[in-house]
């Protein structure tokens, strides 16, 4: 159509024009012909989805979901049935934790309304995204009435949004998958929640693309793309090479702008197990659906108890019950989540780069294991990469080095305090021994309070100290007691250091 005759601008561009444009590879004779040719065909079109529109509207998205069970999502992981089931528990547990929390009031969209001027369905710019939860507030707050509505649109949203893969319209134009079911669901009646999610779950597709921030969506987005990675590497269907004809690589990227965008708490080693456990277990009792239960019983009786305090007897008991099944399960799904680990930081590295954060940084800091939050380990890995780049961090990373290669030779773990010396320290042994005093609570205390440049400050208060130490002390002393009392030393230094990353990963 013709564009600037309507103003241009968003508001132009959301009405329709009743023109079309066409291009053709030849200079015809009478363009009148080919301008006709196009309009039959194009009429046909349109004739045709104005009828599969109306057709599909006759069944309910809720009827047409039942056909998913005729259509097979890959042959080791069941019909596309069985992965809506999966993805509704996995979007009802993300809600029913408080890992997505109901959102704080939402935005209205700047575009304009259809011709009738009502608004177009829900777009969103609920840019608050949910609240955040730190887990140095201590436990999450209670699941509350808005929690557990927040849960059941996300199951409802989840059990809808691959409905629409059955309906004639995304039979015939498959991109219009997502969109054509948040439709649908609008027009149904549906709460705007549901239809949003079910339009915008697929997001974000490839870089570039919106992130979700409404919690019902960001919950169905996250749990089908959790989902999916889990089942191909449960059935050891890792990418290889160049080679990933499920997209997995894209989903892991999806999932790490969904959640490092909405700064979202997310364990992704519990996230990843409980995954590959609904696969693995196929139709027996997952331990999704045993945790289920405890979580809601957990609200009920108040104990503030964390989510790892529960978690991870469930995954011990999984693992040791009698049941050899679901024992093998249990250590399948355990396997997928430390692989689905190492992929994951592989494809942090690729998507940080860009932003100017150093490979060798996310490896220093996953490699002390047991960090699987994102936005807490991204926090880390920034405070880390302002601290190397200093005079301070830049000696004291030389001072590391030098000490981690004297222990090399040593087999050598050092307890927590320093032993009661059997000699006079000299001057530089004890002021490092001073400093080590002070630095290895504030270093511990700031790691856990997750004030990561305070823990940066700590290990730059060791800097002095140990250049010190190495210039003035023997540390392979001829008297063995001091060799033995400055190896424990150096073995101190190491671990403090080692609190805040491991410093034998970073470059320099």
């Amino acid at each position: 159509g013709d564009h600037a005759q309507h103003g241009g601008g968003a508001g132009a561009a959301a009405r329709l024009a009743n023109a079309f444009v066409c291009t053709a590879n030849i200079g015809p004779i009478d363009p009148a012909v080919v301008v006709d040719g196009n309009r039959k065909v194009l009429a046909a079109r349109l004739s045709d989805a104005r009828f599969f529109w109306e057709q599909d509207q006759k069944t309910p998205l809720a009827e047409h979901a039942k056909k998913l069970a005729r259509i097979t999502f890959h042959e080791k992981l069941g019909t596309v049935a069985d992965k809506v089931e999966r993805v509704a528990k996995l979007a009802r547990w993300l809600c029913e934790e408080g890992i997505i929390l109901p959102g704080t009031g939402r935005g209205t969209s700047e575009a304009g309304g259809g011709a009738s001027g009502a608004a177009p369905i829900g777009l969103l710019s609920d840019r608050g995204g949910p609240p955040l939860h730190h887990p140095a507030d201590g436990p999450p707050p209670l699941a509350g009435e808005e929690r557990a509505r927040l849960a059941d649109l996300a199951e409802q949203a989840a059990r809808l949004c691959k409905a629409d893969l059955v309906t004639e319209m995304v039979g015939e134009f498959p991109e219009l998958q997502g969109l054509m079911g948040g439709y649908y669901a609008a027009k149904e009646g549906l709460p705007q929640e549901v239809s949003d999610a079910i339009r915008d779950h697929y997001k974000p597709v490839g870089q570039g693309d919106d992130v979700p921030t409404a919690p019902v969506t960001v919950a169905v987005s996250l749990a089908d793309k959790l989902d999916t990675l889990a089942g191909f590497f449960a059935e050891q269907m890792p990418p290889s090479g160049s080679r990933d004809p499920f997209a997995l690589r894209r989903a892991a990227l999806g999932v790490i702008a969904t959640v490092v965008g909405n700064e979202l708490r997310l364990p992704l080693r519990s996230a990843f197990f409980l995954a590959a456990a609904e696969v693995t277990f196929g139709r027996q009792r997952s331990p999704l659906e045993r945790i289920m239960p405890a979580i809601d019983l957990l609200a009920a009786l108040k104990t503030g108890l964390t989510w790892s305090q529960v978690f991870d007897p469930l995954i011990q008991a999984g693992t040791e019950q009698a049941n050899d099944d679901a024992r093998a399960f249990s250590l399948r799904a355990m396997e997928a989540s430390g692989e689905l680990l190492d992929f994951f930081a592989d494809r942090l590295k690729v998507q940080q780069r860009e932003a100017g954060v150093r490979h060798d940084l996310i490896d220093a800091v996953f490699a002390l294991g047991g960090e699987d939050d994102l936005v807490r380990l991204l926090a880390r890995v920034h405070a880390l990469q302002a601290f190397v780049t200093t005079e301070d961090g830049a000696n004291l990373l030389a001072g590391y080095k030098r000490a981690a290669n004297i222990l090399k030779k040593e087999v050598y773990t050092a307890g927590e305090g320093a032993k009661e010396l059997s000699y006079t320290p000299e001057e530089a042994e004890k002021a490092l021994i001073d400093a080590l005093e002070r630095a290895g609570p504030g270093v511990r205390g700031a790691i856990e309070s997750e004030d990561f440049d305070f823990a940066m400050r700590m290990l730059a208060s060791l800097r002095a100290p140990i250049d010190r130490f190495f210039e003035e002390v023997t540390v392979n002393d001829a008297h063995a007691e001091k060799r033995a009392a400055r190896l424990a030393l150096l073995a101190r230094f190491r671990d403090a250091v080692h609190r805040v990353a491991d410093f034998s990963r970073i470059e320099g």
